[in-house]
This record gives C-alpha cells, sequence and structure tokens, in this order.
C-alpha cells in the first residue's frame, strides 16, 4: 500500500489539510488507483491506497515522491514535499517516506500514545468536508462512532487494490 501522509506545518489551518487530501485523493485516482482516508492519531491525516504486491520499495517510494513533489510544484504556497520544518511554516507537508522499506505508519483504529489517546481512525470521504477535526476521534469517542456506522469505510479496501503504475 502507499501512505501520503499530509502533516500540517506550523500555522496551517485544518481546512488545508482537507484539501490537500481531496487534492491527493484526485492525483491518485488519475493515475487509476483507489484513495482510502484515515486520521494519523497526530495533527493530519493519511490518504491510502491499496496496491497489488507487485511494485518493489524503491518503486512505491518513487511514485509516492513524484506525486508529492509534483503537487509541491503545482501549488507552492500551499504544499511542500520537503521534511525540513522551516519551509513547511503555514503549508502542509505531503510526507512520502512511509513509502519505504522499515518506515513505519500507525495502523487503523490504533491508539496513539499521546494527550487525549487519539485513534487513526478511517474515515468517510465525505465526513472530513464537516468542521470534524482529529481530535473529535479518541479512546473515548470512537466506540460509539463506530457503532453508529452503517458500513466500514475501509470494507473495499482490498478489493480495491491495482498494480503500482509505470511513470
Amino acid at each position: 500500500m502507499l501512505i501520503m501522509d499530509l502533516d500540517p506545518g506550523e500555522g496551517t489551518k485544518w481546512k488545508a489539510v482537507v484539501e490537500a487530501a481531496m487534492e491527493v485523493r484526485r492525483w491518485l485516482e488519475d493515475y487509476g488507483l483507489a484513495a482510502f482516508l484515515k486520521t494519523s492519531g497526530g495533527k493530519g491525516l493519511h490518504v491510502v491506497t491499496p496496491l497489488e504486491p507487485k511494485a518493489d520499495w524503491d518503486a512505491a517510494k518513487a511514485f509516492a515522491k513524484s506525486v508529492a513533489d509534483d503537487m509541491a510544484a503545482d501549488d507552492p504556497e500551499r504544499y511542500v514535499s520537503t521534511i525540513t520544518k522551516e519551509k513547511r511554516q503555514g503549508k502542509v507537508l505531503i510526507d512520502y517516506l512511509r513509502n519505504q522499506r522499515g518506515q513505519t505508519a500507525v495502523a487503523p483504529y490504533s491508539t496513539r500514545a499521546r494527550k487525549g489517546a487519539p485513534v487513526s481512525l478511517p474515515l468517510e470521504w465525505e465526513l472530513i468536508g464537516s468542521d470534524v477535526t482529529p481530535a473529535a476521534f479518541n479512546v473515548h469517542t470512537v466506540p460509539d462512532i463506530i457503532a453508529k456506522r452503517k458500513r466500514d469505510p475501509w470494507n473495499d479496501f482490498r478489493a480495491a487494490a491495482k498494480p503500482l503504475p509505470k511513470g
């Protein structure tokens, strides 16, 4: 799978993270890939793409980097693909480095060891259009959220896997 980690820089509004997620989704869908959404359990969002297990680590990282770099080049006032904190001020970092061997990302439904016990929760795309922020998803709220769902927003995750596109 590919994970595009959207991390707001200092002074970046939540709306900008939501817009970044929608933009990443458009880029991935333009490549014929599915895009699923979850909170990171921190300040940002993860856009996750299931892949058929055919690409190697280098290819996955190169593809994710190209999407991040292209988005940053297309809209440098809003996005950055460089980890350097000084360059992230007021922008959303499109972190593609989760896609290299040895890197980790929090699993769906996992609690983070942070104040408030936030949970990395799979979300419906429609939900992020509201004023809901990641702080709303924690060990106290998530059980009720899950109980009220009609279906798991990631129900079709594995079935949506496709090979990594070339280029």
